[in-house]
């Protein structure tokens, strides 16, 4: 049996498990989640009828053999396409067409976290939430064993052995749980000092409700000079099934240095500041009140550079294995679950 014990049911991890499953026969695939649900920031939630992603908003027809996971190999009910195009405003607020509609943007009608919850489903791993792994522990056994991971959680628990180790959180966590492990190995420094160099975009979000619906030509707009307060502001209207006829709303994510200045302000003064800039640049004076909102901060949204390589690899001759957006250097949910899958691929030549 091949022990593999994962740490975050992120996007990567629910698809190198799915991967994992279905290379290596005798694969027993532990996954150990902080919070309460699974897939990371490609999260959903659900208030008085509306079903909302706050985090991620799609995933992108990028990668064939995702585009092939998400409509051959996974169930396709519930799976939706958002035909709206993404426009584009400057650090006026002017709002021009932008992008290309063509591309596929994809979600579920139940949110986008149903693409781990349906990758896990069709696994036989055990996925614990709400445990929090806080150290690694890296056992060399009596020198004629093959050396083993064992994980502790913040209840003291330990987990394992484990054959193969595979890491799923943001970079900079990644690096804080490589730091302090029991690890005896020159690479650690190493491997540490370079996962700690990835550079995180931080994104405050704003969930704003209004009882009316929106007349635009868009299903969202994106702010392509980076010089705005608001970066991103998305119609979850346009997503079929997520909100009832008659309403709208609005995901509005604030840009990096704006929510750095406000990640630990009072939510409602930022969401209030946030509908303001929303009227604004929708040029509408009623979205600076809506009727019910909602908030999360993402200090570690978005990999804004991708991990050097040869120590990443490196990692690996001892079992150990990075995974995410950060590694595939593009901060998109596609790019999660396609280094998830190559991450598995090398898992499954190594045994």
């Amino acid at each position: 049996m091949t022990r593999i014990g994962i740490v975050g049911a992120g996007a990567a991890a629910a698809a190198a498990t799915y991967a994992l499953e279905e290379t290596i026969d005798d694969a027993s695939v532990t996954v150990l989640e902080k919070s309460r649900g699974v897939c990371g920031r490609a999260a959903t939630r659900r208030h008085d009828g509306v079903v909302y992603d706050y985090g991620a908003n799609y995933i992108k027809s990028d990668d064939d053999r995702v585009v092939d996971l998400l409509t051959e190999t996974l169930d396709t009910d519930g799976l939706v396409d958002i035909e709206e195009p993404i426009w584009t405003f400057d650090r006026d607020g002017t709002v021009s067409e932008g992008r290309d509609a063509d591309e596929h943007k994809w979600t579920y009608r139940r949110g986008l976290t149903q693409l781990a919850k349906r990758l896990f489903a069709r696994t036989d791993a055990t996925v614990h939430r709400e445990t929090r792994v806080e150290r690694l522990i890296r056992e060399t056994g009596d020198g004629t064993s093959t050396p083993q991971w064992r994980l502790e959680d913040d209840d003291g628990e330990s987990w394992g052995p484990f054959d193969v180790l595979c890491l799923n959180p943001p970079a900079p966590q990644t690096a804080d749980l490589l730091r302090s492990a029991a690890w005896d190995a020159d690479l650690r420094p190493r491997l540490v000092e370079a996962i700690e160099a990835v550079p995180y975009r931080t994104v405050w979000t704003g969930v704003l409700h209004y009882p009316f619906e929106l007349e635009t030509p868009y299903y969202a707009l994106v702010n392509t000079d980076k010089a705005h307060e608001i970066g991103w502001i998305a119609r979850e209207e346009c997503k079929p099934g997520h909100v009832p006829v008659g309403e709208s709303v609005l995901i509005v994510q604030a840009n990096h240095d704006w929510s750095v200045d406000h990640y630990d302000a009072d939510p409602e003064s930022n969401l209030d500041e946030l509908a303001a800039m929303t009227a604004d640049v929708l040029d509408d004076d009623r979205l600076a009140n809506p009727d019910w909102t909602d908030y999360q901060g993402w200090r570690y949204a978005q990999p804004e550079g991708q991990v050097r390589e040869e120590p990443i690899r490196a990692a690996e001759d001892a079992n150990c294995y990075c995974l995410g957006d950060w590694v595939a250097g593009e901060p998109r949910v596609h790019a999660a679950v396609g280094n998830g899958l190559n991450v598995a691929e090398r898992i499954a030549r190594s045994r």
